[in-house]
């Protein structure tokens, strides 16, 4: 989450929320929902239809625009307005309609992505982020919450709640490849240990995948112990540094056998390996 704050008579405080993992394909954040949570024009598509729901109580309106990001290598996200070397932006080959939304409370709406100009881009990837920002209401003389501080400036606090999900463009051959490195194992309580690793990529497109972890005794028997969803490394970063918790049950002894943790990609079949790594415990 990245809070954005200007200061003046009022405060419209800004909560943007990255959606670039979830374990869900809906997302929602305040009162709004999308799907999906992330979009990708290989050459295959070129025109997405994503759904905005409104799960509130109240009429809300969102504006539609795009936001530029890199990701670091702790897995957090940066707002940018350059790209690094090993970046490009796709938000000038992308167009979306309509540019606002005003959504009844249980109402959906559907916005149309398209990618323009595609045969004309050169091999790789280009990512921006979609951001749907909430439009505050206006707010009636007199019912302001306001904050005094010691100074005697009176501040008014307008939370204004965003959501963003990757948009990809995906032009020629995909060659990246994933590799699991560095495990190490933290306990952290008597209930949970973390497994930190590095997800490392290279080639020229972004990986995007599932983790598993999984105990295998000494006897051969092997039992999952561990996942998540959605885990992606966004190009030019070469490595993200990932922490998967762990549940401690009583009936695995994690202090012999082996511990197996893989990269898998995500299918509507079957899932693909991208990446296995194996260490005696």
């Amino acid at each position: 989450m990245i809070a954005k704050n200007s200061i003046t008579k009022k405060i419209f405080a800004n909560i943007i929320v990255v959606l670039f993992f979830t374990c869900s394909d809906l997302f929602a954040q305040g009162d709004l929902l999308v799907n999906p949570r992330r979009i990708v024009f290989d050459g295959s598509k070129r025109v997405y239809e994503l759904n905005l729901a409104n799960t509130g109580s109240d009429t809300a309106r969102y504006n539609i625009s795009f936001i530029q990001y890199r990701m670091t290598e702790d897995g957090s996200f940066q707002e940018i307005t350059e790209p690094e070397e090993g970046q490009f932006f796709a938000d000038k080959n992308l167009r979306f309609f309509p540019r606002s939304v005003t959504l009844a409370p249980n109402e959906a709406q559907i916005v149309k992505m398209q990618v323009v100009n595609y045969n004309n881009l050169k091999q790789g990837e280009y990512r921006s982020h979609a951001y749907f920002r909430a439009v505050p209401k206006p707010i009636a003389l007199g019912s302001e919450s306001v904050v005094s501080d010691s100074a005697g400036l009176s501040i008014q606090l307008v939370p204004i709640f965003g959501i963003t999900i990757p948009v990809i463009i995906r032009v020629g051959e995909n060659n990246t490849k994933s590799a699991l490195s560095d495990l190490i194992i933290h306990k952290q309580d008597d209930t949970t240990m973390i497994l930190e690793m590095k997800i490392n990529r290279s080639g020229n497109m972004s990986t995007y995948g599932d983790l598993r972890a999984f105990h295998i005794s000494p006897e051969g028997k092997e039992t999952p112990v561990g996942g998540i969803n959605g885990i992606a490394v966004y190009t030019p970063t070469q490595y993200r540094i990932f922490k998967l918790p762990i549940k401690l049950v009583n009936d695995i002894n994690f202090n012999s056998g082996r511990l197996k943790v893989e990269y898998l990609s995500q299918a509507d079949t079957k899932q693909e390996k991208l990446a296995v790594l194996t260490i005696d415990l």
